[in-house]
């Protein structure tokens, strides 16, 4: 999970070029209830759990970690496609292409989504399950608006391409 945090918040935002800046109320924002839902994961966890000796060897566990584990490849290799969409100094918009992009418009978030799912599954936590949840919302809804954006925005956007499920939604 460290290496996600690292990726999120420090690699990713230096690397991405010609980003529009984030306001000041939305950043503020969102530091807040990322502060906040790292305290509830992580007190949960370190304080609450009461998880059985070698819960690691847990089918629960080993298929929650799979899961977050593929999420993170996903979404990290989505985020490269998408930061590397623009040539340096240049300017527009372009379609995404490569990894799962060519199967669905959101593939970040559903790396993402995956991620938060494999940890709630991994933990087996309440906190866990409830942010899995609010991920999923949340995420589900910046897929399909992107969807259409795309749709809108490129007559050549591929039409097969679905929102966030490959070949299904």
């Amino acid at each position: 999970m460290t290496a996600l945090c690292l990726h999120s918040t420090l690699i990713f935002p230096l690397l991405i070029r010609g980003g529009k800046p984030t306001p000041l109320l939305s950043f503020c924002l969102a530091l807040i209830f990322c502060c906040y839902n790292g305290y509830l994961q992580s007190s949960y966890l370190c304080q609450y759990a009461d998880l059985p000796p070698g819960w690691t060897r847990d089918p629960r566990f080993i298929l929650g970690l799979m899961l977050f584990t593929c999420g993170m490849l996903i979404n990290i290799h989505s985020d490269h496609i998408l930061r590397n969409l623009r040539k340096p100094g240049e300017m527009g918009y372009k379609i995404p292409r490569g990894g799962l992009f060519e199967y669905v418009s959101g593939a970040n978030f559903l790396g993402e989504i995956m991620e938060w799912s494999g940890f709630a599954v991994a933990g087996w936590s309440v906190p866990g399950a409830a942010f899995a949840i609010f991920t999923l919302l949340v995420l589900s809804s910046r897929a399909q608006q992107h969807h259409q954006w795309y749709l809108e925005r490129f007559e050549d956007y591929p039409k097969a391409r679905k929102i966030l499920i490959p070949f299904m939604y």
